[in-house]
């Protein structure tokens, strides 16, 4: 039987969106509101489909869309965003992720998007197309009698101030302050009208529960923190054993983030709460007064990055100091092969096309991993994955490249 793979139209939506939902292990039905809101979601020419000639079942997903993520200093970066992936269990191992991928890629580099982005669901599948991890998260699991927080807490010392408000409040403030951080915060990616619809109200083919929403205001009377969370629930011996899962937490000051925490974790009834994906060096847990309240439930890569234009992706994040250095880049996709000399400085960078010998010679996926910052040269020339050509390079590669907080990207799509 034949596979045939191309850009869906609207009349294959229906039997597209079960692929993906099977392919996904969630149950295998799909509501007509599903559809409309997928309809209104996604860009059909951007949304592949690989369909068995013989049964006309679709039997492999792939969507990309454009996005926006912010660099080392600001910037904000045009993404190719990879999502939705998935392959039938009856169709596997026949090579169509590397078609569909290998088609958006291309289209991608043509298009003019310097990276592109995805969540990796398992870790050994993406190496091979040329992405990297950029970013980690960490999950913490907060033992709230542990804590040593005052629970006799009553608000912020400062002068500032936490108000309850409902998700439609959340849905008006939460996209202005949620720029604010994205334009500082590298490694963020932007947020759209669906996302915010998924966070505050019920949303077709998606659970969904009512949950609590916190706003925290400065001194100054304005919005500078947002805490979204839900509770399950539970109750064992006549104890309260409520569990606070944090749906969103974002702050624009470190101040409103200790504020927001020690609010939740003094929230009676609550024994413990589940964080969600935070930094990996998040002010949890030293915020707390006894640290060990809290424990790692995950660590784990999130972001993964892979170049589609070297020069101009390297120009595009900024650099503490001034240096130079020659990357010679493999990529067997050919989109990114080649020698590049980087020179930067704190006003700037170039970066162009050279004949030189490389200082160090990587994968493009390797490349994708030190782009934001977190990985380090140095290491990745310890564990085989970078070829160091000439002494020191890797170290000053850090130097130029390594930034002080590590990059968060706090959503996944």
């Amino acid at each position: 039987m034949g596979l045939d793979i191309r850009a869906i139209d609207d009349s294959d939506l229906y039997d597209w969106t079960l692929a993906l939902r099977t392919g996904f292990l969630r149950e295998p039905a799909v509501q007509d509101e599903e559809i409309e809101f997928r309809r209104a979601k996604i860009d059909l020419s951007r949304t592949q489909g690989a369909f068995d000639s013989g049964t006309g079942r679709c039997v492999a997903t792939y969507r990309s869309f454009t996005q926006e993520i912010t660099a080392v200093g600001g910037a904000a970066v045009t993404a190719n965003a990879i999502a939705n992936v998935t392959t039938s269990p009856t169709h596997r191992r026949r090579g169509l992720l590397t078609r569909m991928i290998g088609n958006d890629l291309r289209a991608a580099k043509e298009r003019g998007d310097l990276l592109a982005t995805l969540i990796a669901a398992e870790y050994p599948i993406y190496g091979r197309f040329g992405f990297g991890p950029a970013t980690w998260v960490s999950d913490w699991t907060v033992e709230v009698s542990r804590t040593g927080l005052d629970p006799r807490y009553s608000g912020p010392a400062d002068g500032g101030s936490t108000e309850l408000v409902d998700c439609p409040t959340v849905a008006a403030l939460g996209p202005e302050l949620y720029e604010r951080v994205r334009a500082v915060q590298h490694g963020a990616i932007d947020r759209d009208k669906f996302w915010w619809q998924q966070l505050t109200s019920r949303t077709p083919g998606y659970p969904w529960t009512e949950p609590f929403c916190v706003v925290h205001r400065s001194p100054e009377g304005s919005v500078d923190g947002l805490l979204v969370y839900t509770v399950q629930y539970a109750w064992e011996a006549g104890q309260p054993q409520n569990t606070a899962t944090v749906q969103d937490l974002i702050t624009a000051t470190p101040a409103a983030e200790r504020a927001l925490w020690h609010y939740l974790l003094s929230v009676d009834w609550i024994a413990r709460v589940e964080t969600g994906h935070r930094a990996p060096d998040a002010t949890l847990p030293e915020l707390l007064p006894d640290a060990r309240a809290a424990r790692i439930a995950a660590y784990t890569d999130f972001l993964w990055l892979r170049p589609l234009d070297v020069p101009r992706l390297l120009e595009a994040r900024s650099y503490p100091i001034e240096g130079s250095l020659v990357l010679g880049v493999h990529d067997p996709a050919g989109l990114t092969e080649g020698r590049y000399l980087l020179e930067t400085g704190p006003d700037g960078a170039s970066c162009v096309p050279t004949t030189e010998s490389p200082d160090l010679y990587l994968d493009a996926g390797e490349l994708g991993s030190l782009w934001l910052g977190d990985a380090s040269a140095v290491r990745l020339t310890a564990l085989g994955r970078i070829a160091e050509e000439r002494s020191g390079a890797a170290a000053r590669a850090d130097l130029l490249l390594r930034t002080p907080r590590r990059p968060w990207c706090p959503d996944t799509f």
